[in-house]
């Protein structure tokens, strides 16, 4: 992690859970870290906390739905620090319902959340990244949603089939990014089942995975294989790592 110390990382969904965990270790690794989020309070108390860390993490209000804040961010980051180095798309949502009855609302949020808005973040981070001809990397959070279908008990509407977009936006972006002749990596990271505050009810993981007791995998867990992606020599590029709890059967 050396050669990314002193540069600048945006992650997206950086407020809590699996983003908070990512925006903090790259922080303690010594990179500026840019968190985007829509609950800016929640950032500013992360920031605090990592005031003593190598690096630094600047609170930015993003809410990724929404196209312009998107833009506006990335203005501010252009703005203030020059830079960007890595892009950690890991904003996310899920939509629990049918899609044979379900509604417009949520079907629209999860698609704008979980593909377009990593296809906005992405354009603008390369782009400032081709400017500067440096050795980017893009990581997206994704799932083993978006690779196989799950045999659950509740409905994920919309979810796997923005995840599986992600699994083929990563690899559509590697192609680009090589007949662009850059040196910018791209790699799709796909946790299984992870506990976040989201799951802290228990009826969550009763009512999505049909067991209180389904093994998970915790933010830490994800945040350190990002690291790890990060830590891999010039040469090699990492273009999907999955990541299961022991014991997992989604």
């Amino acid at each position: 992690m050396e050669r990314w110390a002193g540069r600048v990382a945006v992650v997206t969904g950086a407020s809590s859970g699996i983003g908070a965990s990512i925006a903090e270790a790259l922080a303690r690794e010594g990179m500026i870290v840019v968190g985007l989020a829509r609950r800016k309070n929640r950032l500013q108390d992360t920031a605090e906390a990592l005031s003593i860390a190598k690096g630094k993490l600047y609170p930015v209000q993003c809410d990724v739905s929404n196209e312009q804040e998107i833009l506006d961010a990335f203005r501010w980051i252009r703005d203030h620090l020059g830079a960007i180095d890595v892009l950690v798309n890991n904003a996310g949502v899920a939509h629990f319902a049918h899609i044979i009855s379900g509604d417009t609302e949520g079907f629209r949020r999860v698609l704008d959340v979980n593909v377009l808005a990593v296809a906005i973040c992405t354009r603008e981070a390369v782009a400032n990244m081709r400017a500067r001809r440096v050795d980017g990397h893009i990581i997206n959070i994704n799932s083993v949603t978006g690779h196989a279908i799950p045999n659950l008990p509740n409905h994920l509407s919309l979810y796997p089939s923005s995840k599986y977009a992600l699994t083929a936006m990563t690899e559509v972006v590697r192609r680009e990014l090589i007949s662009a002749k850059t040196n910018i990596k791209v790699t799709s990271l796909s946790p299984g089942l992870v506990k976040t505050e989201i799951m802290e009810a228990a009826e969550y993981c009763v009512e999505n995975t049909g067991s209180p007791d389904a093994p998970t995998l915790q933010a830490k867990d994800i945040s350190d294989a990002v690291l790890y992606i990060l830590s891999t020599p010039p040469n090699v590029q990492i273009t999907e790592l999955t990541i299961r709890p022991v014991g997992e059967q989604l």
